[in-house]
């Protein structure tokens, strides 16, 4: 009697929450760490994550994970009383496993939409993007390829850029998840630098022919906020003094330089998940959607207990799905971020 009075009660708050969309609408990415279904693909890297793979991936494994992934975003949902507006996800093998997303129980009746494109990854992962049509009114999409000066036959995955309205005032999110430190970070920088500039020349595009657009970037950047792909090609400023019209703003500076981060590796935390936003989003019309402030940032890393590690050797680290090959029913080397927008 007690839980059901519980699940109950948490419905009426969700409910509340969504009754109230127009007060704040949340946004959100999640590298949701190698989500990929059991069936191999032709053409891709994907053997490790099979049922004859080292791994042992099956369908019992899987369905954890989905009811994993279903379970964090409707924490952060019940956090905020709002589910999200809009979620950008990375390392998701294709729209098979979208749909079992947007399909589980807890998440069917908001009525997620999927904007998604296969991408030349090596391994057949992609970047996607999940919306609200109560919320979000969606007119288009397109994948823009990463193209890296020098190295032709470079593969990785695409950036989407996802464009429509929001309470009719116009907005363009594009999620990336760009290309990994393979090689070391600085021998490597020169890739994510390339996908930085291909970012920032879309969005000077889009604000010559439409400068009223919204733009949010969100992704795994592979740098950290003051790395030169963020800081330089794609020109996210950290100090809202220095923010001049048409900039670019990561609120994830400010955290990044206060020690938090999404992910660990040999004991150092980086904070390589950014959602950066347009300058029209800070200085926006009194009666216009504007970035929220709680506290102290402008944005939100969701790094809950349940979402650690508690014990051994990687305690305080992300809880991930597997530790080697060996299967902890964990949720992602990555912690979630997310945004508030607001009038």
């Amino acid at each position: 009697m007690k839980k059901n009075f519980i699940i109950f009660v948490f419905a009426l708050i969700l409910t509340w929450g969504n009754s109230q969309a127009q007060d704040k609408h949340l946004v959100m990415f999640y590298n949701v760490e190698n989500l990929f279904d059991t069936i191999p693909s032709p053409g891709v890297l994907d053997r490790e994550f099979t049922p004859g793979g080292a791994k042992k991936w099956n369908g019992f494994k899987y369905w954890k994970k989905i009811a994993n992934i279903e379970d964090v975003l409707y924490k952060i949902a019940y956090q905020e009383r709002t589910f999200p507006a809009i979620i950008g996800l990375s390392e998701i093998e294709n729209r098979n496993v979208l749909e079992d997303i947007v399909s589980a129980s807890k998440l069917a009746k908001v009525n997620y939409q999927i904007a998604h494109y296969d991408s030349p990854d090596d391994r057949g992962v992609d970047v996607a993007l999940l919306y609200r049509p109560d919320v979000f009114k969606y007119e288009g999409s397109y994948p823009i390829k990463t193209v890296v000066p020098g190295l032709p036959d470079f593969k990785t995955r695409d950036i989407l850029s996802v464009w429509g309205t929001i309470e009719n005032e116009p907005f363009c999110f594009f999620v990336c998840h760009l290309p990994s430190r393979l090689g070391g970070q600085a021998a490597s920088e020169f890739k994510r630098i390339a996908a930085a500039q291909i970012i920032k020349n879309a969005v000077d595009s889009i604000r010559l022919e439409k400068p009223e657009t919204r733009f949010v970037i969100m992704g795994d950047m592979n740098d950290e906020p003051t790395d030169k792909s963020l800081s330089q090609a794609l020109g996210a400023k950290g100090d809202l003094s220095k923010l001049n019209s048409g900039d670019l703003f990561n609120p994830f500076v400010a955290m990044f330089k206060d020690g938090l981060g999404t992910l660990a590796y040999q004991d150092a935390w980086s904070l390589f998940d950014n959602m950066i936003v347009s300058e029209n989003l800070i200085n926006a019309p009194q009666d216009g959607l504007s970035l929220l402030k709680k506290k102290k940032y402008y944005g939100y890393i969701f790094n809950k207990s349940f979402l650690t590690e508690q014990r051994g050797q990687y305690k305080g680290y992300p809880f991930r799905t597997f530790n080697g090959d060996n299967f902890v029913n964990g949720y992602s080397d990555h912690f979630p971020v997310y945004i508030l927008l607001s009038k």
